[in-house]
């Protein structure tokens, strides 16, 4: 009897951590595009290659534009105070105001989905002052907000809700704002 029970709950630690996982991400119902756009300052984010020289000073400009696209500049410092920039266009998913693709390649290469990394708002103030985007496959994930600075009882709520869908909080890189 006391075996079985100890299967029983190495099975259950086995199955639960994968259950959560296997959850799919969400994102948030709608995004008022307008009310988006304009400048975020990125307080964190999750390693990606193509940060991998900012040091300070992240921040993601949205333009919509009248095709129903919207314009996307990412800048940051580098280590030596050089401004980087990123210029790129994003589009909805299937209609959708919340999952969105963006593309930082040359346009002529559009046709191609790879092109195409998934840019999901899975999180969002009511007030639009902070918005967590996340990949579906929980890889990417950034915490945005409209000021500067963010104080830390609020970061540790962000870092929570994205904790709450599965992503691995752990490796997140806090940004420099000054």
């Amino acid at each position: 009897m006391r075996s079985t029970a100890i299967v029983t709950a190495l099975l259950l630690l086995a199955i639960v951590p994968g259950t959560a996982r296997a959850q799919a991400v969400q994102a948030v119902p709608s995004v008022d595009l307008p009310r988006y756009a304009g400048t975020w300052y990125e307080q964190a984010h999750l390693p990606l290659f193509f940060q991998r020289n900012c040091v300070a000073n992240t921040t993601a400009e949205y333009t919509l534009r009248d095709d129903g696209r919207i314009d996307v500049v990412n800048q940051c410092d580098d280590a030596k105070g050089k401004r980087t920039e990123a210029r790129g266009i994003a589009r909805k998913v299937g209609g959708s105001t919340s999952k969105l693709e963006v593309r930082f390649a040359p346009a002529f290469l559009s046709f191609l989905p790879a092109v195409w990394g998934d840019y999901w708002i899975i999180g969002l103030d009511a007030d639009y002052r902070w918005a967590i985007v996340g990949t579906p496959d929980r890889k990417y994930l950034w915490f945005l907000t409209r000021d500067k600075a963010i104080a830390q009882d609020d970061m540790d709520t962000l870092v929570a809700k994205a904790e709450a869908l599965g992503y691995d909080t752990s490796r997140l890189i806090r940004t420099e704002q000054r």
